[in-house]
């Protein structure tokens, strides 16, 4: 991979907010935070659905992948991200920023296919509750849960191959917290039109048809809510839905705004910020949202302070 100037370009140079050098240490200990918050709310709410017989149905089935997966997200890009914020710059080989590459991607394909099988399994609880039990088998909820790794990692895969076979020249300085699409496309040369229409055809069948699967759902969802004649019966039905809606906002919100766009003319900061929301804010939000929404996630948490604190007593 030669450069501009007949050299070879063997690795990249992060430098996330380096024109606020003095912002390096408060922004450490902010994301540090942050990033234990992530690993102790989503290793918690897995715990939790694992020893609580109460989540023992479909939906936190679900939602405990969904926190494994967060773990991994986060973790495919935090622990980089606080090095470089520390050290002002880290300096990255080719294939660790593609395996970081990779791991995102996979991460996050695996994220927006779970966020839509939740929808499609609230559709089910409320449009379909008699055909619910016969609908969601355990048999139903791995064959799901498999065929969103399985998507996910075939959409990693295509990308990264695609994205890391075009050609990168002159200066290799990514001024972004990780290795991203957006920036790496910044500091490509030659005819790289195949390879972004590929990526882009991926992102298509990614992010929008996860989006239309969660919009159907909850179009049927609503139109069932309305037809329901008491108020508190609507409102019931319908808080079992709010904790998805508020995670699917979040994370596809981010998600469509950074990707899903005309990047000409976006400054490198406000792609930044964008891109600490959906990999630092939204993984850290998660199980709280669920916690807060959730009545049977709030009891089985007060049981397990319980037991705890039984346990600790003489």
């Amino acid at each position: 991979m030669a450069g501009r100037n007949g050299t070879v370009v063997t690795g990249f140079f992060l430098t996330a907010f380096s024109e606020h050098p003095e912002w390096g240490l408060p922004l450490f200990l902010v994301f540090l935070s942050f990033y234990l918050l992530t690993l102790l709310g989503n290793a918690g709410m897995v715990l939790m659905i694992r020893v609580d017989g109460r989540l023992h149905t479909p939906m936190y089935f679900f939602l405990g992948h969904l926190s494994f997966v967060d773990i991994c997200y986060s973790s495919a890009i935090v622990p980089q991200m606080l090095v470089v914020l520390l050290e002002h710059g880290a300096t990255l080989s080719y294939s660790r920023c593609a395996a970081q590459f990779f791991s995102f991607t996979f991460f996050a394909s695996i994220d927006c296919y779970l966020l839509a099988i939740m929808a499609y399994d609230r559709y089910v609880a409320v449009c379909r509750p008699l055909l619910y039990v016969t609908i969601m088998t355990e048999k139903a909820l791995w064959g799901l849960v498999a065929g969103a790794y399985g998507a996910g990692l075939s959409s990693a895969f295509v990308c990264t191959v695609t994205a890391f076979t075009l050609s990168f020249c002159g200066n290799n300085e990514i001024d972004f917290i990780f290795c991203d699409l957006p920036p790496l496309l910044k500091l490509t040369c030659g005819d790289s039109y195949t390879q972004e229409v590929v990526i882009i055809v991926f992102a298509i069948f990614v992010m929008p048809l996860c989006v239309v699967v969660i919009l159907v759902s909850y179009l049927f969802i609503i139109r069932a809510v309305l037809q329901i004649r008491s108020a508190g019966g609507r409102a019931k039905t319908f808080s079992t839905c709010a904790s998805h809606l508020t995670a699917v906002s979040l994370f596809f919100g981010t998600l469509i705004f950074m990707y899903l766009r005309d990047n000409s003319g976006q400054s490198s900061e406000e792609d930044r910020v964008v891109s600490v929301l959906y990999t630092v804010v939204t993984p850290m939000l998660n199980p709280f949202i669920y916690s807060l929404r959730n009545k049977e996630v709030k009891q089985a948490f007060r049981k397990a302070l319980c037991r705890t604190k039984a346990s600790g007593k003489p």
